[in-house]
């Protein structure tokens, strides 16, 4: 297990998505989805009955250790999701710096199709 940005990961060749990432990808559309909020309010308001109701400790307990728990996975999300932006930011400039130097150059060759690829021009057709 390597400790590397993505960024490097894809330089290196290995440009397929792994399970991580697939993982990561699903967990983030959840937790951007309103299903997702309704469960957060549902968990924010069973630790505030806890506490009205004067539950014993333990389910007081409960509550806030569950809602610290989806707190750290939400952290962990938004990180995963801020690199991921981070790479596909960095992808996109590299792109346009690679074909305004083939331009200058006077020859349109293959940083131009990158450029298409990174910025999804055949998404637009």
């Amino acid at each position: 297990m390597s400790f590397q940005h993505p960024a490097e990961k894809e330089k290196k060749g290995d440009g397929g998505i792994g399970r991580f990432e697939k993982l990561a990808e699903l967990a983030s559309n959840f937790t951007s989805s309103a299903l997702f909020s309704m469960l957060c309010v549902a968990l924010v308001a069973g630790y505030i009955a806890a506490h009205v109701a004067r539950l014993p400790i333990e389910w007081q307990h409960l509550a806030g250790d569950a809602m610290a728990a989806v707190s750290l996975l939400l952290l962990a999300l938004l990180k995963n999701s801020e690199r991921r932006a981070e790479h596909a930011i960095q992808r996109k400039l590299d792109a346009i710096a690679a074909a305004l130097l083939d331009q200058q150059e006077g020859e349109p060759r293959q940083a131009h199709k990158d450029l298409e690829d990174a910025i999804g021009m055949e998404e637009r057709h």
